[in-house]
């Protein structure tokens, strides 16, 4: 499988508040490169999300803007380029929303969600959170919330899935954005 494992946190509710971004690039069901950032938002940090991340506005200060950014990722969401996530919709949302914020277009890529293909395929767990099916698959998550861990941690879900339960089942997830 090739494909990106894309996570987002953000500084407000505002979905289009993304203050870090990770990628974790998969070629040949091998993790073959990673990227993180910070992203200076264009909205104040609220409190309960920097409970949830511990990002803030000071660790942001330096870092680029969102339309600093895009021009070295916006490759990773061509047409037919495959972006999984933990809860895409959220992930997702966010892009749209700070592409829309920042009147950018947006890329045609197709997506699967990993919350999705965990309900399908991982039974009788109590909940389908990433922390808890890292720990039902014995996938290391050590710093849940920290983008790039949640990136690796979900790319790691994925190729486990299609390693124990094959692609054909995870084809049908696949949807285009």
């Amino acid at each position: 499988m090739n494909f990106i494992a894309l996570d987002f946190e953000t500084a407000s509710p505002k979905r289009h508040s993304a203050c870090s971004l990770a990628l974790t690039v998969v070629r040949d069901n091998q993790i073959v490169d990673e990227m993180y950032s910070l992203i200076k938002p264009p909205t104040p940090f609220s409190p309960n999300n920097i409970k949830i991340h511990g990002i803030t506005e000071r660790d942001v200060a330096n870092s680029p803007t969102f339309p600093e950014l895009w021009p070295h990722i916006s490759p990773f969401f061509a047409q037919d380029k495959l972006v999984v996530a933990h809860n895409a919709s959220f992930d997702c949302s966010v892009l749209k929303k700070t592409l829309e914020f920042y009147q950018m277009p947006l890329p045609n890529f197709m997506v699967l969600d990993t919350l999705k293909t965990s309900r399908q395929l991982l039974t009788d767990l109590p909940n389908y959170k990433l922390n808890t099916v890292c720990d039902f698959l014995k996938i290391p998550l050590i710093n849940h919330h920290n983008a790039l861990d949640d990136s690796q941690a979900c790319a790691k879900i994925l190729l486990y899935q299609a390693q124990n339960f094959g692609t054909e089942q995870l084809k049908s997830l696949v949807k285009a954005y």
